[in-house]
């Protein structure tokens, strides 16, 4: 009898597999958590506030996956380079970085201060940097890994008073393919996965907006906002061996919104 694990196990399994996700008190943070740890992964579970990581961690333990708890601000280089290293220590090896951490403050371009502007580029932007920079050289000695940085629709597609946010998503979207052709010869893949319209606790306003709420719709040809478990099959492919060969790309996943509209459907 054959007893050798099925191709799909092969390659969509995270057994054994270690994963940092920064960022992981959030909703979507949160529910890939939830998934990698249910696919075989130990998952280091990050974010600012001690009280929602446990809750994070609960979740995960509750699916029967393993979790352990680190608190840290993002916004100092020191404290991203300590967060991989303790992960790593905590870990034994560090397979998979998943950045999800980010911050935005809606605001038109002129209202704008420098502050608002230190802050969102220093966790969209510096802090991911830094995180990839320090998790770059376990990943190399241990002989490969994969890095996932959670983009946004703004990197495509222009919308007023998000305009630090959009800048920070665009660099990242450049960074992945930096960073995937740096690292390449290390056997580090570098993606970007990018979800679209997604109903989230920071997007929740927007959505109990009845305006806003319909221009998405409008927009968006399968009318509705995306969940956060629908970016699941995406971060487990990135962060499996079934991906081996993509690096660099920047997964959209978003409903079809960047795809087009329609003449017939879509209110003038």
């Amino acid at each position: 009898m054959d007893t050798s694990p099925s191709i799909l196990n092969r390659l969509f399994s995270l057994g054994g597999k270690n994963v940092l996700l920064a960022g992981a008190s959030g909703g979507i943070g949160q529910v890939l958590a939830v998934a990698l740890a249910e696919a075989g992964a130990t998952v280091a579970v990050h974010g600012r506030n001690p009280e929602r990581v446990q809750q994070t961690c609960a979740r995960v333990e509750a699916a029967a996956g393993k979790a352990v708890p680190f608190t840290a601000d993002l916004t100092q280089v020191e404290a991203c380079r300590n967060l991989v290293n303790e992960a790593q220590a905590a870990l034994g090896r560090l397979d998979v970085l998943i950045n999800c951490a980010a911050t935005n403050r809606r605001k038109p371009m002129a209202q704008v201060t420098p502050e608002d502007f230190d802050a969102i580029v220093a966790v969209n932007l510096r802090s991911i940097y830094f995180l990839s920079q320090a998790a770059y050289p376990v990943m190399r000695a241990q002989g490969g890994g994969k890095i996932i940085h959670i983009g946004s629709i703004n990197s495509f597609y222009g919308l007023d008073t998000v305009s630090v946010y959009g800048l920070t998503k665009g660099a990242l979207a450049q960074l992945t393919k930096v960073m995937a052709v740096e690292w390449a010869a290390d056997n580090i893949q570098v993606n970007c996965l990018t979800p679209g319209f997604f109903l989230t606790p920071l997007s929740k306003p927007l959505w109990a907006d009845r305006e806003k709420a319909r221009w998405f719709r409008e927009r968006i040809p399968l009318r509705r906002p995306g969940q956060p478990e629908e970016l699941v099959g995406a971060a487990l492919l990135l962060a499996s061996r079934a991906s081996s060969y993509i690096t660099g790309q920047n997964i959209v996943v978003d409903g079809g919104f960047l795809a087009g509209g329609s003449w017939e459907r879509d209110e003038i």
